[in-house]
């Protein structure tokens, strides 16, 4: 179950390292043509308004924003690449630092939860909070256990 979590939390670096590369690629004025240009093309539909929505709302943000959002974005990475991999490694000291960043998220989850509810929020929060329940009873149950593997 370790192995399966740490997955999970290389998979969001992976997405979060993707993010911070095509957000580096939209200051290519080419680029956001082109996806203007895809998305003018489409129907009215979901992605002509996902598009359309991310180009507008990134293209209304400051050099300082961009930078605050990057620094953000690889910051999240950085952690969720020290969670996963201590779990990979089954480190306990990684179980209790996954336990309590994943946990600190929940609040956050459930007030955007609340506020814009819709099915990938409810699985994500429902995800996490699995992971927390799983994890505190794994700690618990190898409390006798010495702390460094």
């Amino acid at each position: 179950m370790l192995r399966s979590i740490a997955l999970y939390k290389l998979l969001k670096v992976l997405l979060l390292l993707l993010a911070a590369y095509g957000e580096l690629k939209l200051h290519d004025a080419s680029l956001v043509a082109k996806l203007l240009a895809w998305a003018a093309g489409r129907p009215s539909g979901l992605e002509h308004d996902l598009v359309t929505r991310g180009l507008t709302w990134f293209s209304g943000l400051s050099q300082s924003r961009l930078h605050a959002l990057r620094a953000v974005t690889l910051g999240y990475a950085a952690v969720f690449a020290v969670e996963g991999v201590g779990l990979w490694m089954e480190r306990r000291w990684a179980e209790w630092l996954t336990v309590v960043i994943t946990a600190s998220l929940v609040p956050f989850e459930l007030w955007e939860l609340a506020n814009r509810p819709n099915l990938g929020k409810f699985a994500v929060l429902a995800g996490n909070v699995a992971i927390v329940a799983y994890l505190v009873w794994h700690v618990r149950s190898r409390r006798r256990e010495p702390f460094v593997k």
